[in-house]
């Protein structure tokens, strides 16, 4: 089930294999990079079923005083640990559309491209050369965090998981696989 839910966070991330989103003081936001016709062998996007959901939005916090730490890697078969070295993790609130999103992340799906309004509820901050993070100026409620981790071959490991923060709380994730 954590697993499940971890997914919806990537497709608020991932949404047509692009992060987008608002600058929050953490980093830059990440550039929207439009990937065109898929390559040979990766799958076309996939339409959305679930429609932006304006009323669940405006319910929504977009900014506040919680703190996320933690560290992105992937550990391989072999037992070696690959870092999430200068990726992008994302923070997104839990809702009916950024759990389409991240269903289809983890399900190796790429769906067209999110409503624009979903990021200004994002959050971003780039990883060290360790995969640590820290993002901070976060409302309460339940977030996806995702990013991604390219291991040794080049398969690139999507990796999402839920928090649940509260005012002033600092907590702390690890997003490994």
């Amino acid at each position: 089930m954590k697993r499940w839910i971890s997914v919806a966070l990537i497709g608020s991330l991932l949404a047509g294999c692009q992060f987008i989103g608002t600058d929050r003081g953490d980093t830059a936001p990440p550039e929207i990079e439009d990937l065109g016709a898929p390559a040979p062998g990766v799958p076309e996007r996939a339409e959305r079923q679930v429609a932006f959901p304006e009323g669940e939005y405006a319910k929504l916090e977009k900014n506040g005083n919680a703190v996320l730490t933690g560290q992105l890697f992937v550990t391989t078969p072999s037992g070696q640990t690959v870092y999430g070295a200068n990726e992008t993790v994302s923070v997104a609130p839990a809702t009916t559309y950024t759990a389409e999103a991240a269903e289809a992340a983890l399900a190796g799906k790429v769906l067209e491209k999110q409503d624009p309004r979903a990021q200004e509820y994002t959050h971003y901050a780039k990883t060290d050369d360790r995969g640590y993070f820290k993002v901070t100026g976060l409302p309460s409620g339940v977030f996806y965090v995702g990013g991604r981790v390219s291991v040794p071959g080049g398969k690139r490991h999507v990796i999402i998981d839920q928090v649940r923060l509260s005012s002033g709380e600092t907590a702390k994730i690890t997003l490994d696989r």
